[in-house]
C-alpha cells in the first residue's frame, strides 16, 4: 500500500503536471480557437441549425425508413453539418480540439508506460469517441475495446 506522503507527492506531481498542460500551447490554441467559435455570431447559428436538425434526426432514427420525413431530415442532416464543418472558425477548433486530445493522449500513454507495460491508456481520443468509454478493459459490459 502507498504511504500518505507517497499519495501527497503523486497528488502534487499531477497538479504540476496539469498546471503544464494549461499554461502549454497547444492548450492557449485550443482556448483562442473556442473563443473565436463562441464569438462568431455566423458559427453559432451553424451550429445552433445542427443541434436543431439533429434532435429531428434521432427522433427519425427511432423509426428508421419508416418515418415520413426520414429522406428529407437526412439529407438535411447532411447538409447543414457539412455546411458547418466547412465554417472555418469550427475547423479551426476541431484542430485545436484535436491537437489537445493527441497531447493529452501522449501523456496519458507516457503515465501508463512509466507504471508498467500492462497499463491501458486511452489510444486516438478514444476516451472520447463513440465507441466507448475508453477504459481499455474491453469487458462485455463496457462498449470499449482493449487496446
Amino acid at each position: 500500500m502507498i504511504g500518505t506522503m507517497e499519495i501527497v507527492e503523486i497528488l502534487d506531481r499531477s497538479e504540476v503536471l496539469g498546471e503544464m498542460i494549461l499554461q502549454s500551447d497547444v492548450m492557449e490554441a485550443y482556448n483562442n480557437a473556442q473563443q473565436s467559435l463562441n464569438e462568431d455570431e455566423k458559427s453559432q447559428k451553424l451550429i445552433k441549425a445542427f443541434a436543431d436538425i439533429k434532435n429531428q434526426y434521432e427522433d427519425v432514427q427511432r423509426f428508421g425508413r419508416y418515418h415520413p420525413d426520414y429522406s428529407v431530415i437526412m439529407k438535411q442532416v447532411r447538409t447543414i453539418k457539412r455546411e458547418m464543418d466547412m465554417d472555418d472558425r469550427v475547423a479551426a477548433f476541431k484542430i485545436a480540439e484535436r491537437n489537445l486530445q493527441k497531447l493529452l493522449d501522449e501523456i496519458s500513454s507516457n503515465v501508463a508506460m512509466s507504471v508498467g507495460d500492462m497499463i491501458k491508456a486511452p489510444k486516438d481520443g478514444a476516451a472520447l469517441s463513440d465507441g466507448g468509454c475508453g477504459c481499455g478493459s474491453g469487458s462485455s459490459g463496457c462498449g470499449c475495446k482493449a487496446s
